[in-house]
């Protein structure tokens, strides 16, 4: 399954040009609906955002659609997405904690997440949005910790406009000059491995102090 996420990933840029030529503007609900089944269904969290959004920018520039309806479109996605994962957590409430893992939930993604919130509060809600599987299931424990809702949509609207107008303007921008357009491919596997380094460093300090609980013991 990993290997056919890799590559996957790696023929990201062909499979949306392709899209683009066949479909022209039904990209936009295409992506849109991406975007809003990773931020809205605590289900998949695996999905590529942060190069689909970067890819995204450099196929628009490409194929004649519209940047700027783009980033719109996906930042009203990312935010109903986050706000219906919050609706979700709000009424499932702290039951999930005791709902054993499937083939599409863990409770280690829901463990890492709260270490984010033990760490950074509600701001894990904007800094979330750049992070794998974090993005999923911060608005999901806002819901489940009874954030109130306004205070939630806030950091939602601010951290949506950051992650999407970011990293779709950045592919605009720079996805189709001649050294990064010969090496997307790469850059797709840099931007994927640079969002896992949040996961990877409290994954670490966990480890760490567990570690360090056991060697404290009698």
């Amino acid at each position: 399954m990993l290997t056919e996420l890799f590559h996957a990933l790696l023929a990201l840029d062909k499979t949306l040009a392709e899209l683009a030529a066949t479909y022209g503007p039904w990209l936009y609900a295409l992506l849109f609906a991406v975007i809003f089944a990773e931020t809205g269904l605590v289900i998949f969290p695996f999905l590529p955002g942060d190069s689909l959004l970067f890819i995204s920018g450099t196929v628009v520039a490409t194929a004649g659609l519209n940047v700027h309806v783009l980033v719109a479109a996906l930042i009203v996605a990312a935010v109903l997405g986050d706000s219906l994962n919050y609706t979700i957590g709000r009424t499932i409430g702290p039951r999930v904690f005791d709902r054993p893992d499937s083939r599409w939930f863990r409770q280690e993604h829901l463990r890492r997440t709260q270490a984010f919130y033990d760490r950074y509060g509600g701001v894990t809600i904007i800094i979330g949005r750049f992070v794998p599987i974090v993005r999923t299931f911060a608005p999901f424990l806002a819901g489940v910790a009874g954030m109130r809702y306004h205070r939630f949509l806030a950091y939602n609207i601010i951290g949506g406009i950051l992650w999407i107008s970011s990293l779709v303007y950045a592919g605009y921008i720079f996805g189709n000059i001649p050294w990064v357009k010969d090496n997307l491919s790469l850059i797709v596997v840099g931007i994927v491995a640079v969002s896992l380094i949040p996961v990877a460093s409290t994954w670490w300090r966990e480890h760490r102090a567990a570690r360090g609980k056991l060697g404290s013991e009698p």
